[in-house]
């Protein structure tokens, strides 16, 4: 089965394939010679002195637990292990069957400050390490310490003295540059060998793998093995233009399938680390969500672009009303969102505190809203808003039938039989059909519909009049807006046909 694995390791065993037994075709001298592609010996020459090894150790306590010493086993009398059994066992202390032991990793680094002695790696590579080591091409060894990590991006910076050894650095290059088709080369630490050179092409851009909220991969067939986790990936010009971090792999191994994070995001993530010792991300303050085809159709746009606002968090930098739930975020601080995981990229590259125009799409016109941005990690911090717990529905409460819905008045009555906060306003839906096409969209009783194609509506007649006049427009999709029991927001499409 195909995996996804960080590059760093633990060391492994190397099996030595048997020799061919047949000689292989000697070309003829007088035979014009062959050229093959252009060396990069210079250039791999002028950079393997700023990459590193790097090696962490951490002490893993084991668990001495209430069972104390591993029991005797029985054995008959006479028996010749009896002997054994009663010197091993017989000499046990408490906690002797799980002492602690050191757990050693190996991954990649390189230096991207010569002067400060600062160098780059994975998050990964150096988590929950007790001692770090930064090994040099020449053998000569360093100890490093944390300047700062982010777990979202899995990245590291390291800081060594820069003074007990000679450095070279390496500087980014513009990522943003990079062409499917460019030729790039890899150094690192694979399984431990050290200074190890690949060359490939950049095979995509762009790669969302699911590892984090601000996946935009560079791929790349350069072999990437594990150890070469936190290894610098150059472009010809010997710029870094990303970070190696994961591979796709049913063996470990190379297949041709490695990721690099790209220098256009890795730069400001470790200009933040070295300064401020974490990150500080720009932040908005909405919950979002793709928009489909049926959710653009029924807002009357005519492709399935940007972000669909499902939310605003409360205390938020656009909680003002600046920005509304059910807008389409198409464009922020003048760069394209084309899809949901856009925004949080494009939001978290920004300066906390800056001003900017974003577009939206709302009802049915673009309209540029200004924002001021906020910080990501002090509402991460912030106490969570306390939610009401849920409680079972008591009794279906007759109402208007629509779309497979039954839908009933929410007064005090119904929000203490569905246990649906104060905060929540609309109309509450009491009853699904299974195989209705709200069913199908996995709406249910206690669901409660705030608005109806960016219309508020408070009574059943009023969804049901407002379902009528969109189908006398022409539609054939209409966009609800859901509030669960607590409070949260969600979008979906119901089909009118």
């Amino acid at each position: 089965m195909t995996a996804l694995a960080a590059t760093g390791f633990p060391p492994v065993l190397v099996t030595v394939a048997n020799a061919q037994t047949q000689a292989p075709t000697v070309p003829n001298s007088a035979q014009p010679r062959a050229q093959g592609p252009a060396s990069v010996a210079d250039l791999a020459e002028g950079l393997l002195g700023a990459v590193v090894n790097i090696s962490t150790s951490q002490t893993v306590k084991g668990q001495d637990g209430d069972s104390g010493p591993i029991p005797m086993p029985k054995v008959p009398e006479g028996s010749p292990f009896q002997e054994f059994f009663n010197d091993y066992f017989g000499k046990q202390q408490p906690g002797q069957n799980n002492p602690s032991r050191q757990v050693q990793s190996l991954g990649s680094g390189f230096v991207v400050d010569a002067q400060e002695g600062i160098i780059v790696t994975n998050n990964h590579v150096i988590a929950d390490a007790d001692e770090i080591e930064v090994n040099f091409s020449d053998g000569s060894k360093l100890k490093a310490e944390l300047v700062g990590k982010d777990t979202k991006t899995d990245l590291a910076v390291l800081k060594v003295d820069p003074k007990k050894h000679k450095l070279v650095a390496v500087k980014f290059g513009d990522s943003s540059k990079t062409r499917i088709g460019d030729w790039v080369m890899a150094i690192g630490n694979p399984f431990g060998f050290g200074g190890t050179v690949t060359v490939g092409i950049v095979s995509a851009r762009n790669r969302d793998i699911n590892s984090g909220p601000y996946d935009n991969f560079i791929q790349t067939d350069a072999a990437i093995n594990r150890g070469n986790s936190g290894g610098p990936l150059f472009d010809m010009y010997g710029q870094v233009i990303g970070i190696n971090t994961a591979i796709i792999s049913p063996t470990g191994g190379s297949i041709g399938i490695g990721f690099a994070i790209p220098a256009e995001l890795a730069s400001g993530v470790i200009a933040q680390l070295r300064e401020f010792g974490e990150t500080r991300r720009g932040w908005l303050g909405v919950r979002i969500q793709p928009v489909t085809d049926d959710i653009a159709e029924s807002l009357g746009m005519t492709t399935s672009k940007g972000a669909l606002v499902a939310g605003i968090i409360d205390g938020g930098p656009v909680a003002n009303g600046s920005i509304l739930a059910g807008d389409v975020i198409i464009r922020f601080d003048g760069k394209e969102v084309a899809t949901v995981k856009d925004l949080p990229r494009v939001v978290a590259e920004s300066p906390v505190g800056k001003e900017v125009d974003v577009v939206v799409v709302r009802k049915g016109k673009e309209q540029t809203v200004k924002v001021t941005l906020g910080r990501l990690e002090d509402s991460e911090q912030a106490p969570k808003k306390p939610v009401d717990s849920d409680q079972d529905e008591d009794g279906a409460i007759q109402g208007v039938d629509v779309l497979g819905m039954t839908l009933g008045v929410l007064d005090e009555d119904t929000r203490k039989s569905f246990g649906i906060s104060k905060e929540v306003e609309g109309v509450l839906v009491t009853e699904v059909q299974d195989d209705s096409v709200a069913g199908n969209k996995r709406i249910q009783a206690g669901d409660v519909i705030v608005d109806i194609a960016q219309e508020t509506v408070s009574t059943p007649e009023d969804v049901a009049a407002r379902i009528e006049k969109l189908r006398d427009e022409g539609r054939k999709n209409a966009l609800l807006m859901l509030a669960s029991k607590t409070g949260e927001l969600r979008f979906v499409t119901l089909q009118m046909d």
